[in-house]
């Protein structure tokens, strides 16, 4: 059985990801969970910071917020989008490709379970039934297929709509990952999560911009 819902919505899940996180249990390179261990002990064995739950999380989940961005960034061309926004759009696709690569990167190396870079939700398990869960600020269905529908300007007013929207999302999931204890520490999640916080920031500013210089109707400038 599959259910599908947004992330924010399940409290549960914030509080099982805040247990795991204030047990102190760290893992390094994949081994063996080591509760309570030294993060300078476990540097000095692996040359890296050991990881938490909420590291793996953020990563897991940051690749199907990704992914929609991309999907939905693809759109431009053959939606009519104006000049502007389909520079926003080139690039989202190429520099979000990229994070997903990392971040896909990252997994593996610690023998997490490696997201698809196409992936639309992220699956979870409670109490024995796998979730599809959608991450804070991402698209439903039913969003996505009225985005597909339009064209010219109300394909450019959606978009950023939706893409300031999808940016609060990933904003909230960088303030979900530094508030959770021990994590941010791996210096791949530190400085990747920063630059999401610092980039998605001035992009929001941006569409904000260019959502208040879209016409009301008619053709685009």
């Amino acid at each position: 059985m599959k259910r599908s819902f947004p992330l924010a919505a399940i409290a549960g899940v914030s509080s099982l990801f805040a247990f795991a996180c204030s047990s102190a249990t760290r893992v390094s390179g994949g081994a063996a969970p080591q509760v309570g261990a030294a993060p300078n002990a476990a540097v000095a064995a692996t040359g890296r910071y050991p990881f938490t739950a909420a590291d793996t999380h953020f990563m897991s989940g940051m690749i199907p917020h990704h992914a929609q961005a991309v999907l939905i960034a693809g759109w431009a061309p053959s939606h009519g989008a104006r000049e502007d926004v389909r520079l926003l759009c080139e690039r989202i696709v190429v520099g979000q490709r990229d994070e997903i690569a990392l971040m896909q990167t990252w997994l593996r190396d610690r023998n997490q379970p490696v997201v698809a870079a196409d992936a639309t939700h992220l699956k979870m398990k409670m109490d024995g039934v796998e979730h599809d869960m959608l991450m804070p600020g991402m698209l439903t269905p039913e969003e996505l297929a009225q985005l597909d529908r339009a064209r010219g300007p109300e394909f450019d007013r959606l978009f950023l709509m939706a893409m300031i929207k999808h940016h609060e999302g990933a904003i909230s999931m960088v303030d979900q990952l530094f508030g959770s204890e021990g994590a941010g520490q791996d210096e791949v999640v530190f400085r990747f999560a920063s630059d999401v916080y610092a980039d998605q920031t001035t992009e929001i500013e941006r569409m904000t911009k260019m959502l208040a210089a879209q016409p009301a109707g008619g053709r685009n400038p």
